[in-house]
């Protein structure tokens, strides 16, 4: 793929930042994607419709449109209506390119895309603190297009030092061509404070993980009942 995507230097910059931070390795990553792939990025997300699936549980407010990572560019979906910009993004977030530079950013042994889902927040839209503790090589990327976020404003993907919203340790407010990623833990919480104004917070959530043909993913399945055991409760 001959066009400039990634950021790559800024990225690495904050590897320090990553591999230092506590009580988790996590980091917040401005510009991530080269401007003018930016722009077509931005300008066509997708509009909410009926094909995105609503999520409403006592944990969570939010939409969510999922697509699958084809395991190679020829079986990529051509009957989608994805922009050609969001289906090369993709293709490249499944590239060895892109995984190998993210396991020289976070020390992991990532090695394949586990989900690959739009999540879009509206007034009211929200998601409790958490922590997911599927495994150590499991890493999650939130990444943000949604302009005009002021500081203090809610919707950005919080870190915390324990599910609880009062424990938040950072809280990203630049939403626009951004980043908050960090690798799982038994320490990793995070989660999205409820959205009071009348906006959108548009965003990309990537989940890597280390697979392996014998014994597949390293990390337990988010659907299984192991998983949604560890869920907050209220």
């Amino acid at each position: 793929m001959n066009k400039s995507i990634v950021n790559w230097d800024n990225l690495f910059a904050q590897k320090d930042s990553f591999m230092n931070a506590k009580p988790f390795k996590f980091t917040f990553i401005e510009n991530v994607f080269d401007n003018n792939f930016y722009k077509e990025l931005y300008e066509t997300y997708p509009k909410l419709d009926d094909t995105w699936d609503v999520v409403s549980t006592f944990t969570k407010s939010m939409y969510a449109k999922f697509w699958n990572i084809p395991d190679n560019e020829s079986s990529q979906d051509t009957k989608s209506t994805f922009t050609k910009e969001w289906k090369d993004l993709q293709i490249y977030i499944n590239s060895e390119e892109f995984l190998s530079n993210i396991r020289k950013l976070t020390g992991t042994t990532v090695n394949r895309v586990k989900n690959f889902q739009f999540v879009l927040y509206k007034k009211g839209g929200f998601q409790l603190p958490h922590i997911h503790n599927v495994g150590p090589n499991t890493v999650i990327l939130m990444v943000y297009f949604s302009k005009g976020w002021k500081k203090g404003d809610a919707g950005g993907t919080y870190v915390a030092t324990e599910p609880d919203e009062s424990k938040i340790i950072f809280e990203p407010y630049n939403l626009d061509n951004s980043l908050v990623i960090f690798q799982d833990s038994p320490k990793a919480a995070h989660g999205a404070r409820i959205i009071t104004k009348d906006v959108e917070r548009r965003a990309l959530q990537i989940y890597l993980e280390e697979y392996d043909e014998e014994n597949g993913w390293s990390g337990v399945d988010p659907h299984s009942k192991e998983f949604q055991s560890k869920l907050p409760e209220i």
